[in-house]
């Protein structure tokens, strides 16, 4: 009797620095993939000596072998979609952009500047080129409010208004769509706003008395990665990943991982 085939799993490719502490990064993006049902591959781009305290050390990877990664995996592992997290320099941009030009499917763009300690991550000279190359190329981007701001070279948004202005203002740049992240308000209420052609999307969340959220951002990006890797509409993709990162969030003080701002629980769902 002949076996049936082989079912291949949806699959992501995440291309990001590393964190030597497990909690952000491509280290984060791959918990995420396998959290979300969906076999990751990785690029790194640099590498970051790093833990719950602060960044101690960031490295570059050069770009030749960036490409040669992203290249490997689309050749043999066709990722069905992408997420770019930290590229540090324009020269990666350029590198980035260069390696994904014959991609069609869905690029999630998270634009990775400042650490949760502070520590800046992407040279200034760099946004002009992440504007201009990977903007146009991504499904959603899926900015902070200081991160918004900073692309746009204005001061971040203070209320819902400003920050959907702000949405339309990066959706103008060619991504398909902006999701303007609420954690940097204040209030008991967190606020995401989805900014697309089709109108604004609200999705909100009690806020979360927790230090425990190093890797937040990554996590959210790849978790959205993994939803449209396995074919979910982007507004249901976006709807299903913040309801995951938000119990991620809930269960973050159970790890207890670090001295400093530990990371999300990414297997809140799987771990007993």
């Amino acid at each position: 009797m002949t076996p049936p085939p082989k079912a291949s799993p949806p699959k992501a490719l995440t291309i990001a620095g590393s964190d030597s502490g497990g909690g952000a990064g491509i280290q984060a993006d791959l918990k995420t993939f396998s959290a979300r049902g969906v076999y990751g591959a990785s690029a790194i781009t640099g590498i970051t000596a790093q833990n719950t305290i602060g960044v101690q050390a960031v490295e570059p990877v050069s770009e030749a072998m960036i490409a040669a990664q992203i290249a490997s995996v689309l050749t043999d592992i066709l990722p069905d979609a992408i997420k770019i997290g930290m590229l540090g320099t324009a020269s990666v941009a350029h590198t980035v952009a260069d390696a994904l030009s014959g991609y069609t499917g869905p690029i999630v763009l998270d634009p990775v500047m400042v650490a949760k300690s502070g520590d800046p991550l992407l040279a200034d000279d760099a946004i002009g080129a992440v504007i201009d190359l990977l903007l146009p190329r991504a499904a959603i981007l899926t900015p902070n409010l200081p991160e918004a701001a900073r692309l746009l070279g204005r001061a971040p948004a203070t209320d819902l208004d400003e920050v959907e202005a702000q949405g339309h203002a990066l959706l103008s740049m060619g991504p398909g769509a902006v999701l303007m992240k609420g954690g940097h308000s204040e209030g008991p209420v967190c606020t995401d706003l989805l900014v697309s052609e089709a109108g604004t999307l609200r999705i909100e969340a009690s806020r979360i008395a927790t230090g425990n959220t190093h890797g937040t951002g990554c996590s959210l990006s790849s978790a959205i990665a993994a939803e449209l890797a396995q074919g979910q509409p982007l507004p249901e993709a976006v709807r299903r990943a913040h309801g995951w990162l938000h119990g991620a969030i809930a269960a973050a003080d159970t790890l207890q991982v670090g001295q400093g701002h530990g990371p999300v629980h990414h297997f809140h769902e799987l771990w007993t």
